[in-house]
């Protein structure tokens, strides 16, 4: 967090009037058992009032690092406020890897799980499928498990914190892989509305970066296995002579090694290199999720509109991912396409552009990411999730009197 009460991109300041950071789970234990509401904040890199709280704001970064790796099952054990960061450089030496991870690696694993953070990859599911089970205190103070194949472990692994405080992942892990990363430049938009399916699926990651100015997407981030050959033009975008950065103009050297220069998946796969500053520092976010199908008409329907909210852009970010059956998972039981935007922080357009965007992709019915910028009414997002009925079931299961919501979970869930 950037301050003790506010969050990553500072325009969040939250009204927890005390924050905890227990060093056991003991004492979290009794943390979670005594207070009247709570919520759990990671490194605070969420940009609405999802981690806000009027009661206590807890933070689990006070416990001991765990990661417990077990070759043989390929597995890793890590406590709930473990980060990508902290935790890839273990996996690596012990020769295995996590399948895929987010743009940024300081966030928290138990963040970017709960609110179905992904990555980017049409094979790539979001990186809370790789949870096989976790463990949270729930709102008397115990503990409770869940694991992959039981009742419910798909509505509790995506949980918007609403559940309990989770104590304990376990992650299904891979065997050790190199990526090679290649960035184009200037693919025109015609020849991506043609052929988006074919350049998606045409290496292990792919993302477009764009202003949405004129008729041409800006960057393709290529992550390929170690052993493709790279193109020397994709679709008339040409292959980048340096290191890029995601935003025009600023430095790529803080980015993730490129120029097709093979090296270890935790190298590669993130944007941003592990101990360097993510993205432009200062900034709010907005994503919305589209089904595969529907992504070449929604491009086609953000560019007729680019003019009307690409002045509060910074960059804009397209990829895919896979589908998967969370309840709370943006691709939930359908192959999706992510379009992400990250917003000058500056906020009444910012607002602004973002009902532009959602106006323009209204008819394909896009799902918010959850701890993003979004206006769209709470009853169309529910009207998104076929299982939020159940899932609204087992959190008054585990949390009857509501402890681990507030206002604005309370809108968006369980109006």
């Amino acid at each position: 967090m950037s301050g003790e009460l506010r969050n990553w991109a500072g325009n969040i300041t939250f009204a927890a009037t005390s924050v905890a950071r227990p060093r056991t789970i003991d004492e979290l234990q009794s943390v979670v058992a005594s207070a009247r509401k709570l919520r759990v904040v990671g490194t605070g890199h969420s940009f609405n009032h999802i981690a806000d709280s009027d009661d206590t704001l807890l933070s689990l970064s006070a416990l001991d690092r765990r990661i417990e790796i077990d070759n043989d099952k390929r597995v890793a054990v890590i406590d709930g406020g473990a980060t990508y960061a902290e935790i890839a450089p273990a996996l690596h030496r012990a020769g295995l890897a996590l399948a895929n991870v987010a743009s940024l690696p300081n966030i928290t694993v138990a963040g970017a799980v709960a609110t179905a953070t992904h990555g980017s990859g049409d094979t790539n599911r979001n990186l809370a499928d790789a949870v096989s089970s976790l463990s949270l205190v729930t709102a008397n103070g115990e503990l409770r498990s869940f694991r992959r194949g039981e009742p419910r472990f798909e509505g509790a692994v995506v949980n918007l914190g609403t559940l309990g405080v989770v104590t304990e992942l376990t992650l299904d892990l891979v065997p050790g892989y190199d990526i090679r990363q290649n960035v184009y430049l200037g693919l025109p938009l015609p020849a991506l509305l043609a052929g988006f399916d074919a350049l998606m699926s045409r290496a292990y990651s792919v993302s477009l970066f764009t202003r949405w100015q004129g008729d041409t997407v800006d960057q393709i981030w290529v992550k390929a296995n170690d052993g493709a050959e790279p193109a020397a033009e994709i679709l008339g975008a040409t292959a980048a002579e340096g290191p890029c950065h995601p935003i025009p103009g600023l430095d790529g050297t803080v980015c993730t090694g490129q120029m097709g220069l093979a090296g270890p998946w935790h190298e590669r796969l993130f944007h941003f290199s592990i101990g360097n500053t993510a993205s432009a520092g200062a900034e709010l976010q907005s994503e919305f999720f589209v089904a595969r199908a529907d992504a070449p008409a929604a491009i086609a329907a953000l560019h007729a509109v680019q003019d009307e909210f690409s002045h509060a852009l910074l960059i804009s970010e397209i990829r895919s991912v896979a589908a998967d059956g969370l309840w709370l998972s943006p691709a939930f039981e359908q192959e999706t396409i992510g379009i992400h935007f990250t917003w000058r922080p500056e906020w009444d357009a910012t607002i602004a552009a973002t009902k532009v965007v959602e106006a323009a992709l209204s008819p394909f019915r896009p799902r918010p990411h959850w701890a993003k910028l979004f206006n769209i009414p709470s009853g169309e997002v529910r009207s998104r999730y076929p299982r939020l009925g159940e899932f609204r079931d087992l959190a008054d299961r585990l949390d009857p009197g509501g402890k681990f919501r507030n206002a604005f979970i309370e809108d968006l869930l369980f109006d």
